[in-house]
């Protein structure tokens, strides 16, 4: 039987930099992937360009995260200067922090990862089915230490399956679907592909400012992605156990800039002075022209009607409607969710080195951890340093 000092289950952004920090110190290291190659999430990530990171300072940057005290010690541990030094690459910071390779190339930034990756073991096609008490993988090989970084259940094409959850007994929270686009009960398919800038979308308590997207099902776009999240983390559901039952109501506010008294106002006065114009029209002061038709139809307004004709009434239901548009929500887009919420409890995770406090020598990082981040490099962020963390851990450092 193979022995070696540290094995690695997973060979996706977290799995990789395992490998590369644990083999800094350790002389035996192997990276085990089930696909025939490493880095296949990796690959699509950012629409295949790669948003590696997110350039904002670490404290600006934890305080994106729900659990930002756990993923402290990792992020300064190893930080963005830390990340983009490993590569002879040049980046780009683009709008809301984004870092990109300027080639555009996700496969540039794999092909550097996997350039450091000397001196590591990697076996290709090698799924892990079981891992005994005294860490003998698959009956075939035996390891000192052992690294998790399997990921989570999206994008099941790239390897991720809800089997990686139980190759250990370590306690899990509520496995659930993050950064995903929503399915509406509307028919939108007459608008798809029109995009609404710089609103705010809001469910329950929660807003979120950001580009909504309509697609032939539903809405997608960063606004509707990140707000998703809080509406994941609200349903009861487990994906160990069941699906989600979704049915809930979201609202857009189409003119954030605007109060409602200020539309009452801005009506009243144009209305009247330019008594001749056409409502679908005028409202091209505050809508994408494509999206107007359907919003008129859908509160049962003539698009036709001249301003002067407008009554008191009609006007205060179109005040209501561009400040809170509503949608009804019937599911979760999953084949196209982003990232997995819930995994692996914090709990009974060392956060200084990613150790199982139940288990000596199991260590975890990534996706398969439960913690997440909006969209916008803020997801590899956990993964890179999470990993390097784990693999320093596990090597003696």
């Amino acid at each position: 039987m193979l022995e070696y000092d540290i094995a690695i289950i997973g060979g996706g952004p977290a799995g990789i930099m395992a490998a590369i920090a644990a083999s800094q110190n350790s002389s035996s290291v192997i990276l085990l992937e089930k696909n025939p190659s490493l880095g296949r999430k990796l690959l699509i990530t950012g629409g295949g360009r790669c948003n590696i990171t997110n350039s904002k300072p670490i404290r600006q940057l934890l305080d994106s995260y729900s659990h930002k005290n756990f993923l402290k010690h990792s992020f300064y541990s190893f930080t963005n200067e830390d990340l983009l030094s490993l590569f002879d690459l040049e980046f780009i910071t683009e709008e809301d922090n984004r870092v990109f390779p300027k080639s555009g190339k996700s496969a540039d930034v794999l092909k550097g990862l996997c350039e450091k990756l000397e001196g590591v073991s990697i076996s290709y096609n090698f799924e892990v089915k079981t891992i005994t008490d005294d860490f003998v993988i698959n009956d075939k090989l035996k390891a000192e230490k052992i690294i998790i970084a399997t990921g989570g259940i999206t994008y099941p094409q790239t390897g991720a399956s809800i089997d990686n959850y139980s190759l250990t007994s370590q306690p899990l929270t509520d496995i659930k679907y993050g950064l995903t686009p929503l399915i509406t009960r509307n028919d939108l398919s007459g608008i798809a592909g029109v995009t609404l800038y710089d609103v705010v979308i809001s469910y329950k308590k929660h807003k979120v400012e950001g580009n909504v997207l309509f697609s032939h099902v539903g809405l997608t776009g960063p606004g509707i992605i990140n707000l998703s999240n809080e509406i994941s983390e609200s349903i009861s559901y487990n994906l160990l156990d069941n699906d989600p039952e979704v049915n809930i109501e979201i609202a857009i506010d189409l003119c954030p800039e605007l109060k409602r008294e200020n539309l009452h106002e801005r009506f009243n006065r144009d209305f009247q002075n330019r008594g001749k114009a056409k409502l679908k029209n005028y409202l091209k002061l505050y809508l994408t022209n494509s999206f107007i038709d359907y919003f008129l139809s859908e509160i049962g307004i003539d698009g036709e009607t001249q301003l002067s004709n407008v009554n008191r009434k009609t006007k205060n239901r179109l005040v209501e409607n561009l400040k809170r548009f509503t949608f009804e929500i019937t599911d979760f887009n999953d084949r196209l969710a982003k990232i997995t919420i819930g995994g692996v409890d914090l709990t009974f995770v060392n956060s200084k080195t990613m150790e199982s406090t139940l288990t000596p020598g199991l260590y975890f990082a990534g996706e398969v951890l439960d913690v997440h981040g909006p969209t916008g490099g803020y997801n590899l962020k956990i993964a890179f340093s999470t990993g390097y963390l784990a693999g320093l851990s596990a090597s003696g450092k």
